[in-house]
């Protein structure tokens, strides 16, 4: 099905940033996406408007009880000027599967990716072409009954606002750079039966504290453990984690607790075609660090929407220091990096055919 949307233009378009200075979701583009659900009626009025503050009432259900979502997904400029997404439907599918976690309504997928392309058509001229930038898209869905009552919202409003963004990493022409990561042993991010596996803004609120405290120890991001046991490694930050030991890759498995990141699925899908033996198997991390120890730890890496690939060259236990591989960026993490970044902006032809021109 072919969506349409009405179009109102800003009258009063913003001053671009200068490529060389843009920081990650700092700046907005001129307009916005905006559609809004109420029970009998469904998803309606789908529209683009110039970007500017939502209005709220004080009992605004979302405020009050979270229930909302959000996503991510960039828009790429090719040196040919193409506009490129980098698999969207795969981002589709995740809302819907977060929806139904939290009773919110299902969103047609043709929908998301038609709404996405209508307003990056339209601020098309704000995606940078400076290496290593691109154009974040940030779809989310909340809860706006005026109720102040624990029940599943009947109405939502569904907003997209894209963001230019520069290299993930501040290096020459934004090329990788290894991070330190700190073992969390006190808090989790997720415990099964709960809203792990949804990309909701509840589970990087409750991430932060443990943030705050590796920041604290001289540490970039956080290695996640399994809540039952804080045994068994999870996600790095907010991002999917990767070990190589040996010749074996491994990555957890999605049992409820691991978002199913995108670019984790495109990573695992490129290794199995390489010929690479990858699986995804629960690793407790005394077996990691049992690894380091004999020489078999060749690298750790994750996965996710702002980085691509983010190498681990340090990774902090308690009180001790573990360097992974020469601590710097692994041969295996620059192949993926380079592979996938150019597949996105179409400096590799996509043989994988994922990308979604516009």
């Amino acid at each position: 099905m072919k969506y349409t949307f009405n179009l109102q233009l800003t009258s009063n378009p913003k001053t671009k940033p200068d490529p060389s200075t843009l920081k990650f979701g700092k700046v907005f583009t001129d307009h916005m996406f905006a559609m809004e659900y109420s029970t009998g009626k469904g998803w309606h009025d789908g529209r683009i408007v110039p970007y500017g503050p939502i209005e709220l009432e004080p009992s605004s259900s979302v405020l009050h009880y979270s229930q909302q979502m959000f996503e991510g997904l960039k828009a790429y400029r090719t040196a040919d000027g193409r506009i490129l997404l980098f698999r969207p439907y795969k981002n589709a599918a995740r809302v819907n599967e977060t929806n139904e976690r939290m009773c919110i309504p299902q969103l047609d997928e043709e929908l998301f990716v038609e709404s996405i392309k209508a307003l990056v058509s339209v601020d098309k001229d704000w995606i940078p072409t400076t290496p290593g930038t691109s154009l974040y898209i940030r779809p989310f869905i909340f809860a706006n009954e005026n109720f102040v009552g624990v029940a599943p919202a009947k109405k939502f409003n569904y907003i997209i606002i894209c963001s230019p963004v520069g290299p993930y990493y501040d290096t020459p022409g934004g090329g990788l750079l290894a991070a330190s990561i700190y073992v969390e042993e006190e808090y989790v991010r997720a415990a099964a039966g709960g809203t792990g596996y949804a990309k909701v803004g509840g589970n990087y609120a409750g991430a932060m504290k443990a943030q705050e405290k590796a920041a604290k120890l001289g540490c970039d991001q956080v290695l996640w453990l399994d809540a039952a046991q804080h045994s068994y490694v999870e996600e790095i930050g907010t991002s999917n984690a990767f070990f190589m030991i040996g010749n074996e890759v491994i990555t957890a498995p999605l049992l409820g607790t691991i978002l199913p990141g995108v670019t984790r699925a495109s990573v695992i899908e490129l290794l199995q075609k390489w010929g690479v033996n990858v699986v995804e198997r629960r690793l407790a991390i005394a077996d990691v660090l049992k690894a380091h120890e004999d020489g078999s730890l060749k690298e750790i890496f994750s996965t996710g929407t702002a980085a691509v690939i983010s190498p681990v060259g340090k990774l902090q236990f308690r009180d001790t220091e573990f360097i992974i591989g020469n601590g710097g960026v692994g041969e295996l993490s620059q192949k993926l990096y380079s592979e996938i970044y150019g597949l996105q902006t179409g400096r590799i032809e996509d043989y994988m055919n994922w990308t979604v021109e516009i």
